[in-house]
């Protein structure tokens, strides 16, 4: 037999081999993953897209915290897998008395915020409360807020808190959408002539929330 004939050999029992246990892969991996609707896909490719438009933003925009004052070396920002199992659904719940309360930023300057109400989340059929902050920029506009710790906080996740955007509407039976695959690291994580508020201990929810933004420096 020639040394070609025995390399073809060769070659075809390594694919009778392989070939059964590629099968098996195949079939045995989609069973380990998820299997999302067609809504929840698209859903998933939006944030996917939204993602890689705030990386060309932050990588290339002047106002970018990466090219505020200092230039930042960049990549892409570290996310975990969007999972719409982190999204819910709740109103907004008014506290009766809104107590004013000093928030510190991560330079230390106390800064003024009403603690304005919450809302309702449901994970895992453990209920958790989550504060809704009023402010007022320094032009006097009206904004609110949400800052949290959770038990990935200083782990996988920047070590002050991220943020979540709440923008109120003027119907108290309105829903919102509260979703975590939208939280975010404020801007003091990339770059430290900023400040941003901290989050306060009433702040903190008592799950991993294994969503959103992770840490950008190790």
């Amino acid at each position: 037999m020639t040394s070609q004939m025995k390399t073809i050999d060769k070659t075809i029992i390594s694919y009778l081999y392989f070939f059964p246990i590629l099968i098996l892969t195949l079939l045995v991996l989609p069973s380990c993953g998820k299997n999302y609707s067609p809504e929840q896909k698209a859903y998933i490719e939006k944030i996917e897209k939204e993602r890689r438009s705030k990386n060309e933003f932050m990588k290339n925009d002047p106002a970018s915290p990466f090219n505020y004052k200092m230039k930042i070396k960049f990549h892409d920002l570290n996310y975990y897998d969007v999972n719409p199992d982190f999204v819910f659904k709740s109103k907004l719940y008014e506290y009766s008395h809104k107590d004013t309360i000093i928030i510190y930023g991560t330079k230390g300057e106390p800064r003024k915020m009403v603690k304005f109400g919450y809302v309702k989340i449901n994970f895992k059929n453990k209920p958790i409360n989550v504060n809704v902050y009023e402010g007022k920029t320094n032009s006097g506009l009206t904004y609110y807020s949400i800052w949290f710790t959770d038990l990935t906080t200083n782990k996988e996740t920047y070590g002050v808190g991220r943020y979540l955007d709440f923008e109120k509407v003027d119907d108290p039976n309105y829903i919102y959408t509260i979703d975590f695959n939208l939280a975010y690291n404020p801007y003091c994580a990339y770059n430290p002539n900023y400040s941003c508020a901290i989050p306060t201990k009433d702040d903190f929810i008592p799950i991993e929330i294994k969503a959103g933004e992770k840490k950008f420096h190790e």
